[in-house]
């Protein structure tokens, strides 16, 4: 276990960690933690009642926020021929390919947050897979990450679209917003990411899906939402 400092302690202290909330009360009391001299991120921690080792069970996907997230995005972008053009001019941070996947392979080099690629891109990313993967960073037709139509994937991710999925304890964990956005748009950005969510529920999830729902700003303490109260 990691060493908790005053400021965490001091916040557990303030609530219940056993009581289950509502949406509203939980934000004021996530907020409410936040003690750093930074604006922390706020982050959203869902547990479903799948099992993301069959196929069947994935759980994966992206959404707009309605407010953002707070974080301006670098993104990288594979392509080649006029879709170089088209992603400079949308505002891509980096462009190339064969150029761009030598970087990462021999310079570890990731200073990107986001990938998106063109189709016939993916022959050279593929060869990238156990580097980008691990990270998240893996593009996905899914996520809208791999697409012929660069200029509306970087105006989405630039305005402030997250990426959902799995990990391997069938938990999402995902940023939607900071401190400074106030319990009103949090709450927005919350309600967006929970309903793409569960609309995403597979055919193959039987029983409760929302297993546990769980927020945090960076350096607090996880205040549970009731998930029974959340529609599913």
């Amino acid at each position: 276990m990691p060493k908790r400092g005053k400021n965490y302690k001091d916040s557990v202290k303030t609530y219940d960690k056993h009581v289950l909330y509502d949406v509203n009360e939980a934000f004021e009391l996530a907020l409410g933690t936040a003690k750093a001299k930074f604006d922390e991120s706020i982050e959203v921690h869902i547990k479903l009642g799948v099992d993301s080792r069959h196929a069947d069970q994935q759980v994966r996907g992206a959404i707009v926020l309605p407010h953002g997230t707070g974080k301006t995005k670098r993104v990288l972008v594979f392509a080649k021929g006029d879709k170089v053009k088209e992603a400079e001019a949308a505002g891509a941070d980096y462009v190339g390919a064969e150029d761009l996947a030598t970087k990462i392979q021999s310079e570890s080099w990731f200073d990107f947050d986001v990938v998106v690629a063109t189709p016939d891109m993916m022959g050279v990313v593929g060869r990238l897979g156990k580097l980008l993967g691990p990270k998240g960073l893996m593009p996905n037709p899914k996520s809208g990450t791999v697409t012929m139509d660069i200029t509306r994937a970087l105006e989405e991710i630039k305005a402030g679209k997250v990426e959902y999925r799995l990990d391997k304890t069938n938990i999402i964990h995902t940023a939607i917003g900071k401190v400074s956005f106030g319990p009103e748009k949090l709450t927005e950005n919350f309600k967006a990411l929970l309903e793409a969510v569960i609309k995403a529920k597979p055919s193959a999830a039987k029983g409760q899906y929302l297993k546990s729902v769980t927020i945090a700003a960076t350096m607090g303490p996880g205040v549970k939402i009731n998930p029974t109260k959340l529609s599913a």
